[in-house]
């Protein structure tokens, strides 16, 4: 029975699996691949992540997470196989696909995954929000209490309106120098 259009070729293809079970799979499929002599068919995996910094105990932490939560993607060409040695693989669900024909990744979807997982900048993921009322930590408004008024989560920093001298003032701060009261 064939499971995709004969020739289609090479493609990445999206295996559905058990969430938190990605990385193992990925080692599974590779080991796999080694044993049963498929490297002819099947020729790369790949769990994508992005890289975040994410503000742990008011300290900036940078953690890898996984961009979509139990997929994992492989680069192959489909066979009876081929299809046989990944879905056989444990904890892997099954293709993305119609019944059992899997769909292969399109280009643009594809470009759009590489620049997610090659991206050089971590990217800050916070737990603030715009009106959250925050004390500042460090610097010269030290323990001073604010609102939240703007957040760049793209250079990690907020706007933080303080009253002085029965004034608003909004001053500029980096994710680490506010905490939530």
């Amino acid at each position: 029975m064939a499971r995709q259009a004969h020739d289609t070729g090479r493609h990445w293809y999206v295996i559905h699996t058990y969430s938190g079970y990605e990385d193992a799979v990925r080692e599974a499929l590779m080991q796999r691949i080694e044993s049963l002599g498929m490297q002819d068919l099947i020729y790369d995996v790949a769990v994508p992540k992005e890289t975040q910094i994410i503000i742990k105990k008011g300290e900036p932490v940078t953690e890898e997470k996984r961009i979509f939560p139990g997929y994992v993607l492989v680069d192959m060409i489909v066979t009876d196989d081929s299809w046989y040695v990944v879905r056989n693989t444990p904890n892997v669900t099954g293709f993305v696909g119609s019944g059992t024909i899997p769909v292969p990744v399109s280009p643009e979807e594809w470009k759009v995954i590489k620049k997610h997982m090659g991206q050089a900048e971590p990217k800050f993921k916070i737990e603030f929000a715009e009106g959250d009322n925050v004390t500042v930590l460090d610097g010269p408004f030290a323990n001073y209490d604010g609102v939240i008024s703007n957040i760049d989560e793209e250079k990690g920093r907020v706007k933080v309106l303080i009253t002085i001298f029965g004034r608003e003032t909004p001053v500029e701060l980096e994710f680490t120098q506010v905490k939530k009261k």
